[in-house]
């Protein structure tokens, strides 16, 4: 990297040129401001693991250093646990998907496959679609590799296949090299958007006959609230999908636990990946996971998460029916989010001090384009908070934006609220979001 003006770290121009991609996302600089007691936390997407009874995994902790300690705490395989992904195998049958235990790749969470997956297929230069929005981390990570992000459009279907088509048009004519596409389909992070049975079959028949690979990444798909979503893409197409999993939001982040299903040789490159980042990954916690797989009701206990996310997610709705009635924003099947949609000239990246004044806390839309696109947009989590706090956030977060309206009206003349955006209100979701 090349030096320019002054910088206080000596070794700015020793970097290798991809450290340009890694930037604090607006995610993570959110945290320390929004983990102080008194702020109202609709930022990040933390799962409410105090639902998780602490007997039952405690109970598998004390099992497995009573019955297999020395093995736990050995080295492992740099494929896995091989109890734990069969288990896995039960796992994602729940969405439709038959594998073989051969192609699971266990990683240090799905956010670490999801850096394997981009290390061993991103040159600098090349191009990742993906959906516009698109969860953030991902996009830090195939920057990081010197790739570039395309978004794509969505609707309330999601993927819009005609824009697919158009973008690999485009690329191709201009001679750009796509690797493959990215895609949250069932309750996206952050749009909360599921993608719907149709599209993702159409989705998948583009990627065929572009010879483009899809990796299909789904943290949220059994945290449905009014009914299963549609069976992973994975389900229907084998050789051109990698599928990501993780137990992050079904049992605790803190396990560090996910997965890839992956066709059989990029398996074998993913193994060597695995092998040369982490050496193995934590034979400790795969094996608590598939004690606590093997001896608990895991299937009840994701039941019980999907009652507290739902109700939650009840609780953000009727706040901004309450509060926020001329705005607009999505009505998540599933998962952990609510897109927010703000009036046109509303930004929801320089409001966002003032909302942290005010005590509450959202992830600005900017954040989840690669472009800077996403001003009038924000991401709000009700995973978390209770449905008091969330209440209270979105009376806080009305405050602001009413706030900020009448400061434009003062200096601009600009339309009132119910103006500017009564047309486009929600009053009952896509047939697809529930």
């Amino acid at each position: 990297m090349t030096s320019q003006g002054n910088n206080l770290d000596r070794w700015y121009g020793s970097y290798a040129e991809r450290t340009a991609g890694l930037a604090a996302s607006e995610v993570r600089a959110l945290f320390a401001v929004a983990s102080r007691p008194e702020v109202v936390s609709l930022a990040g997407g933390m799962p409410f693991v105090s639902a998780l009874p602490r007997e039952l995994v405690s109970g598998a902790m004390e099992r497995v250093m009573r019955d297999k300690g020395p093995v736990a705490l050995q080295y492992g395989s740099g494929q896995g646990v091989p109890a734990l992904r069969e288990q896995i195998l039960e796992v994602m049958a729940l969405e439709g998907i038959r594998a073989n235990v051969d192609d699971v790749v266990v990683t240090t969470g799905s956010q670490h496959a999801l850096e394997l997956v981009a290390k061993i297929f991103l040159d600098p230069g090349d191009v990742v679609l993906a959906e516009a929005p698109s969860y953030v981390t991902a996009m830090v990570v195939f920057k990081s590799f010197q790739a570039q992000v395309e978004h794509v459009l969505t609707d309330e279907h999601g993927l819009v296949p005609s824009a697919l088509r158009e973008h690999i048009a485009r690329l191709r004519a201009q001679g750009r090299r796509i690797k493959f596409l990215y895609t949250v389909p069932t309750f996206g992070n952050p749009s909360g958007i599921t993608m719907s049975w149709e599209r993702r079959l159409e989705v998948l028949e583009i990627a065929r006959a572009n010879d483009i690979l899809v990796l299909e990444d789904n943290p949220y798909g059994l945290l449905y609230f009014d009914g299963p979503p549609p069976h992973a893409m994975r389900s229907v197409e084998e050789e051109g999908v990698i599928y990501l999993g993780t137990f992050s939001k079904t049992l605790a982040p803190g396990f560090r636990v996910g997965w890839a299903l992956a066709p059989h040789a990029i398996r074998e490159k993913l193994i060597l990946a695995n092998e040369a980042a982490v050496l193995s990954p934590s034979s400790l916690t795969q094996m608590i996971i598939s004690e606590y797989l093997s001896t608990a009701d895991w299937k009840g206990q994701i039941d019980t998460f999907r009652g507290v996310y739902r109700e939650r997610r009840d609780a953000m709705l009727q706040a901004l029916t309450d509060y926020l009635p001329d705005l607009s924003w999505t009505v998540p099947n599933g998962g952990f989010y609510v897109w927010l949609t703000l009036p046109d000239n509303v930004d929801s990246k320089s409001m966002l001090p003032r909302a942290v004044k005010e005590l509450v806390a959202y992830t600005p839309g900017t954040a989840f384009y690669a472009n800077g696109d996403g001003r009038t947009h924000m991401r709000l989590a009700f995973c978390y908070p209770t449905p008091d706090f969330i209440r209270e956030g979105i009376r806080r977060l009305s405050t602001v934006i009413n706030g900020e309206l009448e400061l434009l009206n003062t200096f601009s003349q600009t339309a009132p609220l119910a103006t500017v955006r009564a047309e486009q209100r929600i009053v009952s979701p896509p047939a697809n979001l529930g």
